[in-house]
């Protein structure tokens, strides 16, 4: 466990996922105990890997706050609600969006989805097993406190900035930013287009990376993965570059006939990936590809895209 500021502690869980750990933070209440932000994934044996940091705080956690529906993030809600009893908190269009990913999972509109946008069977297949083997460490809780825009948690602010997740929140207080995955450093978030989600989750995320760097203005951002984020400003204008270059590549691979968006994941993910990395990768090319259309660069051909 890290003071990363007064008041604010960092605690890091390993993932067996493709980034390898993620950083959960307690803020110290007025009362003198803890708010804890974030959960990492559930586990079959919660007491062991949730004593050793309650018995390290020298008060109790008051509240749980979940950032966002991904498994290493909402994955042991429930877990740390039943070892401390503490309320939990989540954004009201958060805590839909997992009621529908993990509550009322449709096994084969799942398939459909990807099927349909070009993934052939047996990654579709392979996508199938790793999925399932994710959802049995996914422990979220039903009937959370919900949150709202300008809702506040003991002086912190909260603040809804969709893009990675439709329903994304964050807390903001004197300047400190407890982020998730809302900006990292080295690596940026992934954006992607999935069944329920909003229509343009990349037009979506360019206007919270607007917000952040000309309305928010942190002094730092605390963040789910890597190191803190000491420019988030900068770093959300490196971020829109990244994605500028994204869409200019998008229209690119768009060379004449209709493309899925596996297809063309295929031009800006080239590396021979897991069935589940492909999913992230055909994900954030739908996303591109609808930004392209909303911006008149892309047409849909059916479930296909062609250059305008």
């Amino acid at each position: 466990m890290v003071d990363v500021e007064e008041g604010v502690r960092r605690v890091t869980f390993p993932l067996p996922l493709g980034i390898d750990h993620v950083h959960c933070y307690l803020l110290r209440s007025s009362s003198g105990g803890w708010i804890l932000v974030d959960t990492s994934l559930g586990v079959r044996d919660p007491e062991a890997q949730w004593r050793p940091v309650l018995d390290a705080l020298d008060g109790p956690v008051e509240r749980i706050v979940v950032t966002h529906l991904h498994p290493d993030h909402v994955g042991g809600a429930r877990d740390v609600h039943e070892l401390t009893g503490a309320p939990v908190h989540q954004g009201r269009e958060d805590y839909a969006q997992c009621v529908a990913a993990w509550g009322r999972h449709d096994a084969a509109r799942f398939v459909d989805y990807w099927a349909r946008h070009g993934m052939p069977g047996p990654t579709v297949e392979g996508l199938v097993r790793e999925s399932e083997r994710l959802r049995a460490a996914v422990h979220w809780y039903e009937g959370p406190e919900l949150l709202d825009a300008g809702d506040e948690i003991d002086g912190w602010r909260v603040e809804v900035l969709p893009g990675h997740a439709d329903g994304h929140i964050v807390l903001l207080r004197d300047g400190v930013l407890i982020a998730g995955d809302t900006i990292l450093g080295g690596i940026t978030p992934a954006i992607g287009l999935y069944p329920n989600s909003r229509p343009d989750p990349l037009g979506d995320y360019l206007e919270s990376l607007r917000r952040i760097e000309e309305e928010l203005a942190p002094r730092v951002a605390h963040t789910g993965h890597r190191d803190p984020v000491l420019d988030p400003g900068g770093r959300a204008r490196e971020i829109r570059l990244h994605h500028a270059d994204r869409l200019e590549r998008a229209q690119a691979a768009l060379d004449g006939e209709p493309l899925s968006g596996y297809a063309v994941s295929l031009s800006l993910f080239p590396d021979d990936l897991s069935p589940t990395l492909r999913r992230f990768a055909t994900a954030e090319s739908l996303a591109h590809l609808e930004r392209l259309v909303r911006e008149g660069r892309a047409e849909r051909a059916g479930l296909s895209y062609v250059r305008a």
